[in-house]
């Protein structure tokens, strides 16, 4: 199917998606469907992946993943900001994690899990659209360590308890503004600040770890990245679809997302616990009964019983599937997601890595958008120490995968958002 056509189909392919959301589905779960979509969307065109920032620094010496995502960070906080100075904190679901052991271990085993799977939780249903195989395997694992994780993230206090706590969230974790309520606007211009300092020391860290990757002769860059620093913005409509975008703009795409979610759902982005969830409604469907899955689990038997379409965040996740394949077909880069030259080894490695994200988000509260993205935007110092552990894991992770595949006779994955 030629570029032109495959638009064309894309554009035909997400018309009848928001068509058949809005006539079939409530008016809460459509805007979920919605948001995912856009999601998928952005993070498609522009190539952004949470897995991606650490995995290309260390396997290509290019770090302006890394970067990018520190811009979409601070243009959330900002619009964050905004939305908590004029309604309140009382309005909002804020994603205040506790600081803790659970924290950096969650951290640790989700940034090694990450790099042998070289995705995420949002990423794993943008890789569904490209490398079934290998994103069905991760996204099974995944479901299967957040389900046995769920126990342990309701009880253990490794994972409960905080060792410091702000006075808007006491014994849940800090809260930037409450640490800067001396200053001006309740605290949150300089928790602004402080989000754009942080930013601004890892931005540092990064151009001088790229620039001696340069020197060096060890610095192989990304195509993707590359073919987008050559973009030229166009002005139609059709040229709008099916080009490429620039990784900051798709990251600002991004962050105005965000803030239309926080406005309308009062929560932040999450992903991961939905697909202990499924993995929940998988058991079940093979026979384990509903209350012994609840009961495992110490979440409500509902949760579990419940049809998948009145469960916004599942929704979503469903979202940025259709959003990414909506794109792919935009871009008219479609293909059969089905081939793939994986060995045993391979698949091996990517049941690790899902395993260890799913468990690991238990530990750590969230995956990268729900112990690092949406912390982050809402102020929690937890995101920040999450992004620490994580960028430890997955070089961790990185040195382990490159020895193991040493051996390998199948090529590594080559994933949208690697």
């Amino acid at each position: 199917m030629q570029g032109e056509t495959q638009t064309r189909v894309g554009i035909v392919l997400g018309l009848g998606i928001v068509i058949i959301g809005a006539l079939a589905l409530q008016q809460d779960i459509f805007l979920r469907l919605l948001l995912g979509l856009g999601l998928g969307v952005a993070l498609t065109k522009g190539s952004i992946g949470f897995a991606g920032s650490v995995n290309r620094a260390y396997r290509r010496g290019s770090t302006q993943l890394i970067q990018t995502l520190m811009l979409m960070f601070v243009v959330t906080a900002i619009i964050n900001a905004g939305l908590l100075l004029c309604g309140g904190i009382e309005q909002y679901q804020l994603w205040i994690n506790p600081i803790n052991l659970g924290l950096i271990v969650g951290g640790l085993m989700f940034g090694f899990g990450m790099t042998l799977s070289s995705c995420c939780a949002s990423g794993v249903m943008v890789e569904m659209v490209s490398d079934v195989p290998r994103a069905l395997v991760t996204l099974l694992m995944f479901g299967a360590g957040v389900f046995i994780g769920l126990p342990i993230q309701s009880s253990s206090s490794i994972v409960q308890q905080t060792w410091i706590s702000t006075s808007s969230f006491e014994g849940q974790g800090v809260f930037l503004p409450d640490l800067f309520s001396w200053g001006p606007l309740n605290g949150y211009l300089m928790s602004v600040v402080f989000t754009i300092a942080m930013a601004s020391l890892v931005i540092y860290i990064a151009r001088r770890y790229e620039n001696s990757r340069k020197k060096e002769g060890s610095y192989l860059g990304v195509d993707g990245e590359k073919a987008r620093e050559q973009i030229v913005s166009s002005s139609s409509p059709l040229g709008m679809l099916s080009g490429l975008w620039t990784m900051n703009f798709a990251a600002i795409v991004i962050a105005i997302i965000f803030g239309i979610m926080m406005a309308t759902t009062s929560a932040g982005w999450g992903a991961s616990t939905p697909f202990g969830l499924w993995f929940g409604k998988l058991l079940i469907a093979l026979g384990l009964d509903s209350h012994s899955v609840a009961s495992f689990t110490q979440r409500p038997e509902h949760l579990f019983t419940m049809p998948f379409f009145e469960h916004g965040v599942s929704v979503q996740n469903l979202g940025i599937l259709l959003g990414t394949l909506i794109a792919v077909f935009w871009l008219g880069k479609w293909a059969s997601p089905f081939k793939s030259q994986y060995t045993l080894k391979h698949y091996a490695l990517f049941s690790i890595g899902g395993l260890l994200m799913g468990v690991g988000t238990r530990f750590a509260n969230g995956c990268n958008v729900g112990a690092l993205y949406t912390p982050i935007a809402n102020f929690s110092l937890s995101g920040w120490i999450f992004f620490g552990a994580l960028v430890a894991g997955g070089i961790l992770g990185n040195q382990f995968a490159r020895k193991v595949k040493l051996i390998a006779t199948a090529p590594t994955p080559q994933p949208i958002m690697q």
